[in-house]
C-alpha cells in the first residue's frame, strides 16, 4: 500500500497538473484545506469548485499517469535543489502576498540571498550599449549597497543586470520561465552556470518545463512579486518588460524607470512608464533614497548617454564617423553618409576599420552603435 503523500509532496504534484495555476489552487485550499485533501478528493467533489471543469477534476484525479513524484524528487536530489512552498519559512515573504503566488518554487543554488532586500532589473533583449552598460553599472551599485539584483536571464539587459550584480561580488536571482534545468537562451549557459555557483535560480516550473508564450508573463510576476522596486532600463512600447511594470503596479512595488533618448525606439517605453508616474532614476543613489535605505558613498552615478569616448586613436575619417554616433543613436550606413557628407563606400570602410577596434557596434537591424566606455 502507498504511503499517504506529505503536504510538500501533494503541493509538487499539484504544481505539476495542467490547469491548476495558482487562483484555481487557492479555491481548491479553501474548499478542501490541505494539498493532501485535493488529491483525494473526488471529481464530483472537484467540478463544486469554481473553475473547475471535468477535464482539470480528471487531470487532478489521474495525476500519477502524467507525473512522476519519485521522479522529480529525484532530479530535486541530484541536482542540489530545494522546493520551498509559501508555507515554509524561508519563502519570500514579498512573494508570499501577491494575490496570485505560486504553489512552490524550485531553487538552485545559495538561498541565502532571499535574506536580502530584492530589487529587480528589467529589459529590452534588443538592447543599446548604453543600456546595457546602465544596467550593469545599476546593479554593481545596488549589490554592493546589499541587496539582491533579480532579473530574468533573458538577453540583453536582464542579462546585464546579473553580469553586473556578480562582477561587484555581490548577490543576484534569476527568475526562469522554465525548468530550472533548461538554460534558456542557450548562449546564456555560461552565466546561468555563475548564477547558479554564485547566487540563486528559481522557478515554479517543474523539472524539463521548456518555455513558452505562457511561461514568461507567469515569470515577470515573480520577477516584481520578489523585488521591492522594479527597475525597468529600456523597452519598447509593448516590450516584454512592460508587462513586468504592470504587474508591478498591481502589487504595490516602487517602480522606476532610466530615461533615454527621445527617439530611440528601445526606450520609448521607459519614457511612457515616467509619464504614467514611474520614478526616474540617473543613479543608484536615486534608487537608495526613494527606497529610504539612507545615502551611501558609492560614487555610481550613471553613464552619460551623450559622450561615449574612444580609448585609442583614430583617424580624422575614423573620429569624423565616431563622431556622428556621439549622441548615443543607432545610425543606419545611408544616415550616416547623410550626416558626414562623406560616400557611402568610404563610410563602409571606415564602419569597418572602427569595428575592429571595438569603437563601433553593428547592430541585429543593420544600425551602428558607439561604445560607451565608462
Amino acid at each position: 500500500m502507498q504511503e499517504p503523500l506529505t503536504s510538500r509532496e501533494a503541493v509538487l504534484v499539484l504544481n505539476a497538473v495542467s490547469g491548476v495555476g495558482p487562483v484555481l489552487y487557492r479555491r481548491l485550499m479553501e474548499t478542501f484545506g490541505s494539498p493532501e485533501r485535493i488529491l483525494e478528493a473526488d471529481e464530483y467533489a472537484l467540478t463544486r469548485v469554481e473553475g473547475v471543469g471535468p477535464k482539470t477534476a480528471q487531470a487532478i484525479r489521474d495525476w500519477a499517469t502524467t507525473f512522476s513524484l519519485s521522479k522529480e524528487k529525484r532530479l530535486l536530489l541530484d541536482w542540489g535543489a530545494v522546493f520551498l512552498t509559501p508555507d515554509d519559512a524561508a519563502f519570500p515573504p514579498l512573494l508570499r502576498k501577491i494575490y496570485d503566488c505560486p504553489l512552490g518554487l524550485y531553487m538552485l543554488g545559495d538561498v541565502m540571498c532571499l535574506k536580502k532586500p530584492c530589487v529587480s532589473i528589467v529589459g529590452s533583449r534588443r538592447s543599446t550599449l548604453y543600456g546595457i552598460s546602465v544596467a550593469k553599472k545599476l546593479a554593481a551599485g545596488l549589490a554592493r549597497a546589499g541587496f539582491c539584483v533579480v532579473s530574468g536571464m533573458a538577453r540583453g539587459i536582464d542579462a546585464a543586470a546579473h553580469e553586473g550584480a556578480l562582477e561587484a561580488g555581490g548577490s543576484t536571482l534569476a527568475v526562469l520561465g522554465s525548468g530550472i534545468d533548461i538554460v534558456y537562451p542557450p548562449e546564456n549557459k555560461e552565466l546561468y552556470d555563475a548564477i547558479r555557483q554564485k547566487g540563486l535560480i528559481v522557478s515554479e516550473f517543474p523539472f524539463g518545463r521548456t518555455v513558452n508564450r505562457q511561461t514568461f508573463p507567469m515569470r515577470n510576476r515573480i520577477i516584481s512579486g520578489l523585488s521591492e522596486a522594479v527597475i525597468v532600463v529600456e523597452s519598447a512600447i509593448h516590450g516584454g518588460s512592460m508587462i513586468t511594470a504592470n504587474t508591478a503596479g498591481e502589487q504595490g512595488r516602487t517602480l522606476m524607470a532610466i530615461p533615454g533618448r527621445i527617439d530611440q525606439v528601445s526606450s520609448q517605453g521607459c519614457h511612457q512608464l515616467i509619464r504614467d508616474g514611474a520614478i526616474l532614476v540617473t543613479s543608484v543613489e536615486d534608487v537608495l533614497e526613494e527606497l529610504a535605505y539612507g545615502a551611501q558613498q558609492l560614487e555610481m552615478q550613471l553613464p552619460s548617454a551623450s559622450k561615449p569616448r574612444p580609448v585609442m586613436s583614430l583617424s580624422p575619417l575614423e573620429q569624423k564617423i565616431y563622431q556622428a554616433l556621439a549622441d548615443g543613436a543607432c545610425v543606419g550606413l545611408d544616415a550616416l553618409a547623410e550626416r558626414t557628407g562623406m560616400p557611402i563606400s568610404d563610410v563602409a570602410s571606415t564602419l569597418l576599420l572602427l569595428e575592429l577596434k571595438k569603437q563601433v557596434v553593428k547592430r541585429a537591424d543593420g544600425t551602428f552603435e558607439a561604445r560607451v566606455f565608462a
